[in-house]
């Protein structure tokens, strides 16, 4: 069962400049934050968005739970249009779908004790309020590991660790019980040694409640462990997409099989080839013709710098947007 669509969407956001500026140029330049991407994510799968910074995938979760509006394109949530919801009924879809922020602390209101910040989204959609609040507030930290919650429900978040922050802050995502989160770099903020504890805990989690996760990361080996599919963004367009096995064994975009270059091998025995990319990302406010990728491109033909390439199927459910994907194999 499809519970999320993307369909062709864009976020372009205008660039500021100064007064001078405005005066002597008419012209208003953008930012292709996303720029015509499609996707799905099936009910109870873990789907990762996988890039550089600034590849657009925190803006694609951001527009996906309507906290941005987008340029163009389609949302189907459950398959109903939510593209253009507004007021009370975006108010009351919220309850189904919620974030996890990369930054717990920040996240965190400093001046409000943890109780309060997890339990505020049942008084927010008139869940409960009271005794009950508390205790559903006490049930939930249990389920997130804060134990024994009587400890951590009058504490502030400066008094926490990062892990134990992070887990407050999925216990707030999860209070309202949602069935779709967006988890946006949760343990890039934290300490490597409690990464894998949250990771299994996010997996715990979505055993438990039925949950289905877009969870955004820069980190290949990150989205091995935790992913059902990956797709891969660069430069505000998915360019490859597929069943995380098929990602890892099989990937056919240059800058997929880039990235996995730079992943470490545990084995000594194995050895990869590195692939450097040369030069910087170019600028998304005016972005390359042709393959966006064709300025650090290893394989590019002269094609690539002309012709844009379609997201196209190489394999069963394995699609890729390059000119060379039928023949590019790391195999």
């Amino acid at each position: 069962m499809i519970q999320v669509q993307v369909k062709d969407l864009k976020k372009y956001f205008p660039v500021q400049k100064g007064l001078l500026e405005r005066i002597l140029s008419r012209k208003v330049d953008y930012v292709k934050a996303v720029d015509g991407v499609s996707f799905e994510i099936r009910k109870r799968e873990i789907f990762s968005l996988v890039g550089e910074s600034g590849c657009g995938k925190t803006t694609t979760g951001r527009l996906i739970l309507r906290l941005i509006d987008p340029t163009d394109g389609r949302l189907i949530f459950k398959g109903r249009d939510i593209t253009f919801l507004k007021g009370e009924e975006l108010r009351r879809l919220r309850k189904n779908m919620q974030i996890i922020f990369q930054d717990p602390y920040a996240s965190l209101n400093p001046r409000m004790r943890i109780g309060d910040a997890v339990g505020h989204p049942l008084e927010i959609h008139g869940i409960a309020e009271g005794g009950e609040k508390k205790s559903m507030v006490f049930e939930t930290l249990r389920k997130v590991g804060l134990e024994p919650p009587e400890k951590f429900y009058n504490a502030y978040p400066h008094e926490l660790s990062g892990g134990q922050r992070q887990r407050a802050a999925i216990a707030r995502a999860i209070i309202v019980n949602p069935e779709f989160i967006v988890a946006d770099e949760p343990i890039s903020m934290i300490d490597v040694s409690l990464r894998s504890k949250i990771l299994e805990l996010m997996k715990q989690l979505q055993s438990e409640l039925d949950l289905t996760y877009l969870f955004i990361t820069h980190d290949l080996a990150v989205s091995k462990y935790i992913s059902d599919r990956i797709g891969i963004m660069y430069l505000g367009e998915m360019v490859e997409l597929g069943l995380k096995k098929e990602i890892f064994s099989d990937p056919r975009h240059p800058y997929t099989i880039a990235l996995l270059s730079a992943v470490p091998i545990p084995n000594p025995r194995v050895k990869r080839k590195h692939i450097e990319l040369k030069g910087e990302v170019p600028s998304p406010i005016n972005p390359p013709s042709g393959c966006r990728f064709h300025t650090r491109c290893p394989f590019k033909e002269e094609t690539c710098e002309t012709e844009k390439p379609r997201l196209i199927e190489v394999t069963e459910n394995h699609y890729v947007a390059c000119h060379k994907a039928q023949t590019l194999s790391i195999n």
